[in-house]
């Protein structure tokens, strides 16, 4: 990939998330589940302080996290769509690599 998140951003690949309950009811887009899931690709090298050191980051690169439905800025790289965000919108990670 072409693209390196800067300072504290990090680069989600949105997992899907069943669109029928076991049911068989479909669940429209605006009723799904508030927080989503995604698989992290690309980490900041991390925020940096006043003084300028740089804080390290708690994500890395396969960990899956949880964030809430309208967190971080929608973007298509080399086709493909990824949400990128501050690794403070991030709630916690779900399964880590």
């Amino acid at each position: 990939m072409k693209f390196r998140p800067l300072h504290d951003r990090v680069l989600i690949k949105v997992l899907d998330s069943d669109e029928k309950t076991k049911g068989g009811i479909i669940i429209p887009d605006t009723a799904k589940e508030k927080p989503q899931e995604g698989e992290v690709v690309a980490v900041g090298n991390g925020a940096k302080t006043d003084d300028g050191k740089i804080v390290k980051m708690d994500v890395k690169a396969g960990d899956r996290v949880l964030f809430g439905k309208w967190s971080g800025t929608e973007v298509k790289i080399d086709g493909k769509e990824y949400n990128i965000m501050k690794e403070s919108d991030i709630m916690g990670i779900t399964k880590s690599k």
